[in-house]
């Protein structure tokens, strides 16, 4: 999910592309990675926003004897966007990072031999959405919402608003600013947001009335938060003028945490009734070379250890049920009751036409 997941500290390890993440990778790992069965290396093949606690991915190496490698590939629709380029010869062993709103392509490219990883029963029903076949394994989940600047709204004695229609409001022209639904996948959560609120007949009048309203659209989330949003620590620093964004539920404890020093309150908040509930997972890539190691990985993104260590480094929630969440995490980060749904078939069926729509009377 690439979320407030998507943190700067992050940047330098992603623009280096590949990432040893447990033990130390030595060049005989590649070079036995290449010749497949007898390699100690697993590559994990991730969107920029992949990350783990080094105690914990090296607990994987003791625990199974396989060394982790990460290899970063930009959002997820260009990290999903490369395999399937490279269809039937990965990159890696193990895709991390697709999440509903692009599952069906992933599916329908024929990307992972199924295999249903160990722990699984500890997993809630209504995230595994590919429960009958097992080529994915859900991982996360997270909630796509805007986001609001609260010393803006505070020195304006404005309340922020708190649903779709609240965004339509003119006391609210030209504060929002969110992500292009044909490049970034909260862009995207946001645009299926409103297609759950208001069905197929009524999201375009909706568009085009957030339009009119001075809705903004740029590239991806990273540019939206960043830059533009002014709540923010990157976006006060650039003087951001966009008390608005679209973001996630859990973007408030990430301001909390890298704050220095830490706030007794969040700076930002979120506007529950705008939410979507977004499922990440992960699949074993057919033709993986190291089949074996990528089946320890599945079981492993599932375990305790795994699930447990998400949430201050990926700012997600797990999906077991057991795995128990940070206080930080649960203190700040908003609590979505009722997301906005819509059903995977859905999804893979009209997501193209969506987002054609979209692009028409939103960018061009």
């Amino acid at each position: 999910m690439s979320t407030t997941k998507k943190i700067t500290v992050t940047a330098v390890a992603a623009a280096l592309g590949v990432t040893a993440l447990a033990g130390c990778g030595s060049s005989d790992d590649a070079s036995e990675g290449a010749k497949g069965s007898g390699s100690k290396t697993v590559t994990l093949v991730s969107h920029d926003s992949f990350n783990a606690s080094k105690d914990v991915l090296k607990a994987f190496t003791k625990e199974t004897g396989y060394t982790v490698k990460v290899l970063k590939s930009g959002d997820a629709g260009a990290a999903l966007n490369q395999e399937i380029l490279t269809k039937g010869s990965p990159r890696g062993d193990v895709f991390f990072g697709v999440d509903n709103t692009l599952l069906s392509r992933a599916l329908d490219n024929g990307l992972f031999t199924p295999y249903e990883a160990k722990g699984l029963d500890r997993v809630a029903d209504d995230v595994r959405l590919d429960a009958d076949k097992h080529r994915v394994t859900p991982v996360d989940t997270g909630d796509i919402c805007v986001n609001y600047d609260k010393k803006y709204f505070a020195d304006k004695k404005l309340a922020p608003p708190q649903s779709f229609d609240d965004l339509l409001k003119p006391a609210y022209k030209n504060l929002l600013v969110t992500e292009n639904a044909a490049t970034s996948s909260p862009g995207l959560g946001f645009l299926l947001g409103t297609v759950a609120a208001y069905g197929e007949d009524g999201y375009e009048d909706y568009w085009k009335k957030l339009k009119d309203n001075g809705v903004k659209v740029v590239d991806g989330w990273e540019q939206a938060y960043n830059d533009e949003f002014s709540g923010s620590a990157g976006g006060r620093k650039a003087k951001a003028d966009r008390p608005l964004v679209v973001s996630y539920a859990s973007s408030p404890p990430v301001e909390v945490l890298y704050a220095e020093p830490q706030p007794a309150e969040a700076p930002t908040g979120v506007a529950t009734g705008t939410c979507f509930r977004q499922i990440e997972f992960a699949g074993l890539l057919d033709g993986a070379k190291n089949e074996a190691g990528g089946k320890a990985l599945l079981d492993f993104l599932i375990g305790q250890k795994f699930q447990e260590d998400m949430p201050l480094n990926m700012f997600v929630n797990p999906v077991v049920s057991d795995a128990k969440l940070p206080e930080l995490f649960t203190e700040f980060g908003a609590k979505v009751d009722e997301p906005t749904t819509v059903a995977p078939e859905e999804i893979a069926e009209n997501r193209e036409q969506w987002v054609r729509s979209w692009s028409s009377l939103v960018v061009k």
